[in-house]
């Protein structure tokens, strides 16, 4: 009953976003929501599972409603092709019991971590590149958030290898991590990043700690928001 009150917001419909969402979809997350303003390219095939070879070309929310509709007759999804920018993602995040980062973009990361932080929805963020990756949840206050263990954004990177495989692993885990948070399960990566080499196959996790002075999620920053 948890997972079926609950209303979650996937960013981005692809590497990541699609595994995560149709895994999501299976277990009964009530309400879906899919925003990604982009469409699908050929090059995108390998690892974006919701787009086919009949949706080059469509809009990669729009494809992915369709395909999770298929799996899960009894949810709502939600399809957004919208952009998140700071002007629109207050509305985009609206009524949002957790946020599931699917985006490859760095500046729409850390919009959404804010908005995040600001509203208290958790944020369960994963990243990848090659055949390495990172996987983290933000739990708002209680934890560090992706500002306090990444200050600056890294350079986006227009195009960059993805073995398929990678996003693949990450999306699942980003999934593993939002039913726990969800249904209260098991101890989640709040305060810890884990880091997966698939050149050697070897999992590493660091602690990470909240930053009292962080603009974010900072001390007085809390303290204000707590009033």
């Amino acid at each position: 009953m948890k997972l079926k009150r609950s209303r979650v917001v996937v960013i981005g419909a692809g590497g990541l976003g699609s595994p995560a969402s149709m895994y999501l979809a299976a277990a009964g997350v009530g309400n879906l929501v899919i925003i990604d303003r982009d469409r699908y390219e050929l090059s995108n095939l390998n690892r974006q599972l919701l787009g086919w070879e009949k949706d080059i070309g469509q809009p990669k929310a729009m494809a992915a409603k369709e395909k999770l509709g298929a799996l899960n007759s009894d949810i709502e999804i939600e399809a957004v092709t919208t952009e998140i920018t700071r002007g629109s993602v207050q509305g985009l995040l609206e009524g949002a019991n957790l946020v599931v980062d699917g985006t490859d973009n760095w500046a729409v990361r850390f919009i959404a971590n804010e908005e995040c932080v600001r509203r208290r929805i958790p944020f369960v963020h994963a990243g990848v590149q090659g055949l390495f990756g990172q996987v983290t949840t933000v739990m708002p206050f209680e934890g560090p958030c992706l500002r306090c263990i990444i200050p600056q954004p890294p350079p986006d990177v227009k195009r960059f290898p993805v073995v398929g495989v990678t996003p693949g692993l990450f999306a699942m885990l980003e999934a593993m991590e939002a039913l726990k948070v969800i249904v209260g399960l098991g101890t989640t990566l709040v305060g810890k990043v884990l880091i997966f080499n698939g050149e050697d196959m070897t999992f590493d996790t660091l602690e990470v700690q909240r930053n009292p002075a962080c603009p974010v999620c900072g001390h007085d920053v809390g303290e204000g928001a707590r009033l």
